[in-house]
């Protein structure tokens, strides 16, 4: 059975990144996830996979160099853990976790945190699974959103109060994204010739620093969609999914 493996600057650009592994090659998003990334294993960025073509990994970092508006001291913030259908039931899902947490101890952090939702939403970590490990709803935001956490001393991260609110002053389709997830770029593209083809009113906003992540006005984790003033969803929506949300 294949081992784990860490990605580092050294080993990147030999290394597959595990989404859009079926993509023509090469992927503009996966090269732009390759260059986002270079820049934030300085900071603590973990991406740690199955050494082999699958998709089957785990990326986290410390909560304050997470492009995220959850704030919150000594934490390490879980962007995405995934086991692809064909490897599920093997145990890799608990061993990734499990590294995780022993990262998090040996480093004395206080816990780690991750988006969840009352509802299972498309593009976030299992909640299930994520509770049965431990971790609890600690902060909650409109539309059902929730922030989980595996406190190891009581301590407690939150949503900044602009992401609890997940309103903005404008009523066109406003969409803020960044470059973590490879799935975005080619979703960007997409929609914005949807708009210009069909004439509505669209603003695409790429999140490219940590402070502008940090200030974001709704909860994020690679992409957050606004219709109408209102947020709609961290789901990443194609150009079908858009264009029936401007038809309603």
């Amino acid at each position: 059975m294949a081992g784990f493996i860490n990605l580092t600057a050294e080993n990147i650009g030999r290394q597959n990144l595990c989404c859009c592994l079926h993509a023509p090659r090469p992927h503009a998003g996966v090269e732009k996830k390759r260059e986002w990334l270079k820049a934030r294993f300085s900071e603590g960025h973990v991406f740690r996979k199955l050494d082999e073509e699958t998709s089957v990994f785990i990326e986290y970092a410390p909560l304050e160099t997470a492009w995220t508006p959850v704030i919150g001291e000594n934490y390490f913030y879980l962007y995405c853990l995934w086991v692809s259908g064909e490897h599920a039931g093997r145990g890799f899902g608990r061993a990734l976790m499990d590294y995780c947490i022993a990262d998090a101890k040996r480093q004395g952090r206080s816990g780690i945190c991750l988006l969840g939702a009352e509802r299972q939403q498309t593009w976030l970590c299992d909640q299930a699974f994520a509770r049965h490990c431990g971790f609890q709803t600690v902060d909650r935001a409109r539309g059902g959103y929730e922030l989980l956490a595996l406190s190891f001393d009581g301590a407690a991260p939150r949503f900044t109060d602009a992401a609890r609110e997940q309103r903005i002053d404008t009523d066109e389709l406003t969409i803020f994204y960044d470059a973590q997830c490879p799935h975005t770029s080619g979703s960007v593209a997409a929609i914005r010739a949807l708009c210009a083809e069909k004439g509505f009113p669209a603003s695409l906003i790429e999140v490219d620093t940590l402070e502008k992540a940090k200030a974001l006005p709704c909860v994020f984790n690679n992409w957050a969609v606004f219709y109408k003033g209102a947020f709609q969803t961290v789901n990443v929506l194609g150009a079908a999914s858009i264009e029936r949300l401007l038809r309603r």
